[in-house]
């Protein structure tokens, strides 16, 4: 099964972690995975969910340099919350919900928001939901997500699109991932190891995963 498969994957990772643990290797493990894409005109600025605020403002920012028209967020059945949100004065609760709010706050006028009506979990969800959504399907559209996410969130759309429409892969500016020592922090080690296996299983025609 895929949970399974997941377990696995995690076991042989930290495995190879233990075994290959050398800084060098584990700093080229981590820039492998960011790409940063120049900017250009695009049809929309879609602010995948997940590390809330930080998408958010990045697309916000995006949105008020007039790089796009809109901004596109994904409803997902996760309910969110983070210590930064709660000093913003945002209350906890549906993701979708709280990234409108952080990006009406950030300047981005509510009829500028998109919201898909259907729910997406995972990234190829996501980007399918979006690209249903979007009238344009050959335009450029910008991706904002965490820096250890652009590479495979880049993959996928051009996945989803066929290649019809370049995405634009850019990371939050204030994404605390710092590729020169992410193994000393638990959270982003099993973000690495997750951006991996996603990777593994598009290489391998399986373009699924969180």
């Amino acid at each position: 099964s895929r949970r399974v498969l997941w377990g696995g994957g995690v076991l042989l990772a930290a495995m190879l972690l233990v075994v290959f643990a050398h800084v060098p290797i584990l700093r080229a493990l981590g820039s492998f995975l960011i790409i940063e894409d120049p900017l250009q005109p695009a049809a929309a600025i879609v602010a995948l969910g997940g590390d809330p605020p930080f998408r958010e403002m990045e697309a916000a920012k995006l949105f008020r340099a007039g790089w796009a028209p809109r901004v596109v967020i994904v409803r997902g059945a996760r309910r969110e919350e983070s210590k930064t949100l709660q000093d913003m004065g945002i209350e906890v609760g549906e993701r979708w919900e709280l990234s409108r709010e952080v990006l009406i706050r950030q300047g981005v006028p509510a009829s500028a928001i998109l919201v898909p009506e259907e729910e997406a979990e995972g990234t190829l969800e996501e980007l399918q939901a979006v690209y249903r959504a979007l009238g344009s399907k050959d335009a450029p559209v910008i991706l904002v997500t965490s820096k250890y996410h652009t590479r495979r969130t880049r993959l996928t759309w051009h996945h989803v699109t066929e290649g019809r429409s370049r995405g634009i892969a850019r990371a939050s500016s204030q994404d605390p991932f710092d590729p020169s020592r992410w193994w000393r922090e638990r959270r982003f080690v099993l973000s690495v190891v997750r951006e991996y296996l996603g990777l593994i299983n598009f290489y391998a025609g399986f373009p699924v995963g969180p």
